[in-house]
């Protein structure tokens, strides 16, 4: 496994939105782990490590998430920040090839794909977590994404992991499309 510096967990609430009381409060957790980045400076053609680093963060990650947010997940998403003497390929190392299938597991479901969002920069680099709903994608109503922000990271050597979840969609969805309790949850899809 890769070195990690820190992990943080965010858990926002939100209770009220346009001036009106949310049905019910929705909350939204990240948590966040910034990793030395061991390819920074040098192109490397086999990633594996990284690979394999997704999937032992992913777990560590998801777990972590999922007991923050308190309450069965509905949405998910990832997301990665590169600093700058890494490189884009570093971020889809870590989120794509084996990230899912913990974070699957730790939301006890997740038939859609898992949205994702990566971005190389520097410390205090901003990036949006998408978010939708878990098992079926086209859920207008849990379309959304939550920002995630460190002061000190990612530094040019590391990189910055995030996995959100929440337990709802927006708090008043009023756009239409299919709903969570329309979807059939069959492909992950409606």
């Amino acid at each position: 496994m890769v070195n990690i510096r820190k992990l943080v967990t965010v858990v926002e609430e939100i209770l009220t939105d346009g001036g009106r009381p949310a049905k019910r409060p929705v909350r939204k957790v990240a948590t966040v782990a910034v990793i030395e980045n061991p390819f920074a400076g040098k192109f490397v053609e086999d990633l594996t490590p990284l690979v394999d680093a997704g999937e032992e963060l992913g777990a560590l990650l998801a777990k972590k998430a999922t007991e923050a947010l308190g309450a069965p997940a509905e949405s998910y998403g990832k997301a990665a920040i590169v600093g700058e003497a890494g490189e884009y390929e570093h971020a889809a190392a870590l989120l794509h090839p084996k990230l899912g299938a913990p974070l699957r597991a730790a939301v006890a479901g997740g038939k859609a794909i898992i949205p994702s969002a990566k971005k190389l920069g520097g410390p205090g680099t901003t990036i949006d977590v998408p978010l939708h709903f878990k098992d079926a994608a086209f859920v207008r109503t849990h379309y959304d994404a939550m920002e995630v922000r460190l002061h000190d990271a990612p530094r040019a050597n590391e990189i910055v992991l995030a996995i959100a979840v929440t337990d709802g969609g927006r708090p008043h969805p009023r756009v239409g499309g299919l709903t969570k309790d329309e979807a059939k949850k069959e492909d992950g899809l409606r």
